[in-house]
């Protein structure tokens, strides 16, 4: 027992060594994920003239960059008008080349341009992989070569919601699982929610996911990124949640460890944990009075408050922790120094007007970033902060160059990107030199140790009628420690099939639990089984109040009902939130296929509805109150957008019909529409061309309800 104790220590020593001394920035807030860097020779000073200045490349940056084996990945936005995009790009950390680079379409989203590439990559130390979360909901894999391992499409597959704010959440990576949080408008048959979900790091299967929240109201277009850490032998997440609380819940499993209730308005700012205390900030009204803001010491065992400093208004820009001192800054741009252990303000400084991006401390310095251009060092002591050098990075036509992400700092190099480029700054004398950052390994657990919670892998999945899906359980301690793989019991809620060989073999589609036993324990996993193309759906045998469970449900009131003696799909107005929404009826990667189904809008006083259909991403959409049919790609920019005037009225059904091909490299979006019970039109309504083209997407139905809007025969081949 001592000999395995002084290696525990010394393996402990061993890791905290290459901790002090590595050099990559995995995590957006550092190797350490608390804002600080151990690297030294860092500059005090640079000029936009060239002095410290190594390099400056093209890129139009809104996040903070990582920076992995000696290369430096950033997103952001690209082109203009039919051509805008979201952009990734790898450059050369020493001689900012061009590596390589990846351009992707919006869709399903109203964020707008000037908002793309809200979420900072994710990096995974043992493969170099890169992790991006897209506004268009994709969560992609790819190698350190830019090659797409896998990918999955959180918006058609979970219901993910994003909001014009474009509050997007940073994937991050942990053993062998990414793991990335959203806002989802319904899942599963479940309320909207704040949930986290767990990906396997090499294959995207779903390990788990999790809503430590729970119920109740929830701000879904929030951008809380977790932060991993070890309490007591135990690996955790520790996370703002959108219900306004803070949570701890175990990396392997997704269970919940403590919560704590926080803000009476979802958390966007990061938390920070060091020395067994968790660092939390807001500045909306909290919980237990009227005061606007807080930071906040919890005890990072049980999630108990240990101290407090109300009225700090500190809401986007997270903080930064070393040697005992606490770096916030508030909204209005006011960088606070406070003691780590009693919450004491040392001192203030202002740096601007508007504070975004959050400090990183380095070498003695802190390093601030101000959203009009604004980039400041500052040598910090418990008197104050001296300012050593200050700079406005200015647009080339003019005006400020906004800046929203943080400073990365590896290999002695200052890096962050700005909407006027991604900037390296050094000593141009220094040594170039690439020291990696450890990979933390998922630890085992000891050889007889008695399983407390168990997974049932994949959590969730799709299939298609004819496949048949393997199911496996994993045993966990009570650290969460990996015990391995072990024989479950397996029985279906809601599914009609079998289940021989450890593998689901479906009867026929729907929407149900598989729900895994060993022993005492359970886990459950959600299946959808589709039916292969060609299909029908009239309603008639779902049940009223519901939707057929193999669709993704949109959260936002489609629910079937009799309606002149038959059942249709109602989408009425919203009770509470937005009455814009889809509801997606297929895998997201079928391609080339024909939608088609019956509609009729109604008026609600001087309402009405706009609904449409959607084929490969495109939004096919009669438009109640302009009289007019509508072909889009991106709702609030409009980056592909064609419309023509077409006269329909309220309280007629109608015919919709939509079809997407992909020949030449680009895109022919076709639709037509004729009032039900009358002959289908030779002729397409309305057709245009989109030169970038989206090759995939899940059929879906579209509605804009404030007032109702009814669905019938919805059909697919």
């Amino acid at each position: 027992m001592k000999i395995r104790i002084l290696f525990a220590f010394l393996f402990c020593i061993a890791l905290l060594g290459s901790v002090s001394e590595a050099s990559d920035w995995t995590h957006w807030r550092g190797p350490m994920q608390n804002g600080a860097s151990p690297e030294t020779g860092l500059v005090s000073s640079w000029s936009l003239d060239g002095e410290n200045l190594i390099w400056h490349r093209e890129f139009i940056g809104r996040s903070t960059p990582i920076i992995v084996n000696g290369r430096v990945y950033v997103i952001g936005r690209t082109g203009k008008d039919i051509t805008e995009q979201e952009h990734i790009a790898c450059f050369d950390a020493e001689t900012g080349d061009l590596v390589w680079e990846k351009k992707f379409n919006v869709w399903h989203s109203t964020i707008s341009f000037n908002r793309l590439g809200w979420a900072s990559l994710g990096a995974d130390g043992e493969t170099g992989n890169i992790y991006a979360h897209l506004v268009n909901g994709l969560l992609i894999c790819f190698d350190t070569d830019g090659y797409v391992q896998w990918q999955r499409s959180l918006t058609e597959e979970f219901n993910r919601f994003s909001g014009y704010g474009g509050r997007l959440h940073t994937p991050v990576v942990d053993g062998d699982l990414v793991i990335v949080s959203m806002g989802n408008r319904g899942w599963a048959g479940k309320p909207p929610s704040h949930r986290y979900v767990a990906f396997n790091k090499h294959t995207g299967e779903t390990a788990w996911m999790a809503r430590p929240g729970g119920g109740g109201q929830v701000d879904l277009t929030v951008y809380s990124t977790p932060v991993v850490t070890t309490i007591d032998g135990q690996r955790v997440l520790v996370a703002g949640n959108g219900n306004g609380g803070i949570f701890a819940f175990k990396v392997a499993t997704g269970e919940k460890v403590w919560g704590f209730s926080f803000s009476r308005r979802g958390i966007n700012t990061s938390p920070v944990v060091a020395d067994n205390r968790v660092y939390v900030t807001h500045s909306e009204e909290n919980v237990d009075n009227t005061a606007l803001g807080r930071v906040t010491c919890l005890d990072a065992r049980t999630g108990k408050e240990i101290w407090r400093q109300d009225g700090m208004t500190v809401g986007y820009a997270s903080p930064a922790v070393h040697a005992g001192r606490v770096y916030v800054i508030d909204n209005s741009a006011n960088v606070h120094c406070l003691d780590a252990r009693t919450g004491k303000q040392y001192w203030e400084q202002n740096i601007g007007t508007v504070g975004r991006g959050s400090p990183t401390w380095a070498d003695g310095k802190l390093y601030v970033t101000e959203v009009n251009g604004g980039l400041q060092i500052l040598k910090t002591n418990n008197m104050g902060a001296e300012v050593l050098d200050k700079k406005k990075i200015a647009m080339p036509e003019g005006g400020h160059a906004e800046i929203y992400g943080s400073v990365a700092v590896a290999y002695r190099r200052i890096y962050f990107a700005t909407e006027a480029g991604l900037f390296c700054l050094g000593d141009k004398n220094a040594r170039f030199e690439v020291t990696q950052s450890p990979h933390v390994k998922r630890e085992s657990a000891p050889s007889g140790a008695k399983p407390a919670s168990i997974l049932s892998i994949p959590a969730e999945a799709t299939i298609q009628q004819g496949e048949v899906l393997p199911l496996r359980a994993e045993a966990y301690d009570e650290k969460g420690r990996l015990i391995g793989n072990v024989t479950a019991e397996w029985s279906l809620n809601g599914m009609e099939g079998e289940i021989k060989n450890n593998q689901f073999v479906p009867s026929r589609a729907g929407g149900g639990w598989i729900t895994a036993t060993v022993g005492e324990l359970t886990r459950q996993t959600w299946v959808r089984v589709v039916p292969t193309l060609p299909w029908t759906e009239d309603f008639e045998n779902v049940e009223v109040g519901t939707n057929p469970l193999h669709w993704v449900w949109g959260g936002r009131g489609f629910a079937v009902e009799e309606k002149d003696g038959n059942k249709v799909l109602a989408k009425p107005p919203a009770a509470r939130g937005l009455d814009r929404s889809n509801l997606y009826v297929a895998p997201y990667k079928l391609s080339g296929y024909t939608i088609q189904a019956d509609l009729m809008g109604t008026q609600n006083k001087r309402r009405r509805p706009d609904m449409g259909l959607i084929a490969h991403r495109y939004i096919l959409d009669l438009q109640g109150i302009h009289q007019r049919l509508e072909v889009r790609s991106w709702s609030s920019d409009l980056r592909m957008a064609k419309r023509i005037d077409f006269h329909w009225d309220m309280g007629v059904w109608y015919t919709m019909k939509m079809r997407v091909d992909v020949e030449g490299g680009k895109a022919i979006v076709r639709g037509k529409v004729w009032e039900k019970g009358h002959p289908e039109p030779d002729a397409w309504s309305i057709e245009v061309e989109d030169p970038l083209p989206i090759e995939e997407g899940s059929p879906a139905l579209y509605g804009y309800s404030p007032a109702t809007i009814y669905y019938d025969n919805v059909k697919v081949w």
